[in-house]
């Protein structure tokens, strides 16, 4: 009986693709404030899965290659000074959501879900231009990280040049499927400060804050 339970549970999964659009923003105050003209667009990609637990209720794991980060300017791009800096630091991510599922058709399901994430930095540049009494200057530099991931938490190659290469948080997300097509929204709300150093109460800033949109499909039959 457990051994046609478990069959009947793994013929259920489903698993899919899904990308789209990110909005990323960093905040810049103790409190977790961000301001919104930082915000900077980005882009994710990846792969799902569906695990039923109930009828109503699945467990939905991924991994994504997703950006973030946010971007900060000052002055008209016309005008004789003008800056503007960009900061895209490139994941690799692992969600692991609970996402209930309501019916609303006969194969139309409205859904809303809450779950944690761990993210682990593999890319990314920073850019900034600049005109000063009509001068323009450029430039990009790749992303410095450290090596302080909860499995070398003694690494002494960090400093406020370097970002943190591992980043952790919660996600909560909303969105409708359609048979196999899905359509949601997600806020990822980071836990942790990306700005390597060491971490005191006094200075809580520079954590990832993310809008996703995305569309998506699953393989295998609706349920």
């Amino acid at each position: 009986m457990a051994v046609g339970l478990s069959v009947a549970a793994i013929a259920q999964v489903r698993v899919g693709v899904k990308g789209g659009w990110n909005i990323a923003n960093v905040t810049n105050t103790n409190s977790g404030g961000v301001d919104n003209n930082r915000s900077l667009n980005s882009f994710h990609v990846g792969a799902i899965a569906d695990i039923p637990l109930s009828p109503v209720l699945s467990l939905q794991p991924g991994v994504f290659y997703t950006g973030k980060g946010s971007k900060l300017s000052e002055g008209d791009t016309d005008g004789s000074t003008y800056y503007k800096t960009t900061t895209n630091p490139q994941y690799i991510e692992i969600p692991v959501n609970f996402v209930g599922k309501i019916p609303v058709g006969e194969q139309t399901k409205i859904f809303l879900g809450v779950g944690p994430y761990a993210a682990f930095g593999v890319a990314g540049k920073n850019k900034w231009e600049a005109s000063l009494a009509g001068v323009k200057t450029s430039g990009e530099s790749n992303i410095k990280w450290d090596d302080d991931t909860p499995f070398n938490d003694g690494d002494q190659n960090r400093g406020y040049d370097k970002y943190k290469r591992f980043d952790y948080g919660g996600n909560l997300l909303a969105g409708v499927e359609f048979g196999n097509f899905l359509v949601s929204a997600q806020y990822g709300m980071g836990f942790g400060k990306i700005l390597s150093g060491s971490d005191n109460s006094t200075d809580d800033k520079s954590k990832n804050r993310v809008w996703s949109f995305s569309v998506g499909y699953l393989f295998g039959g609706t349920r």
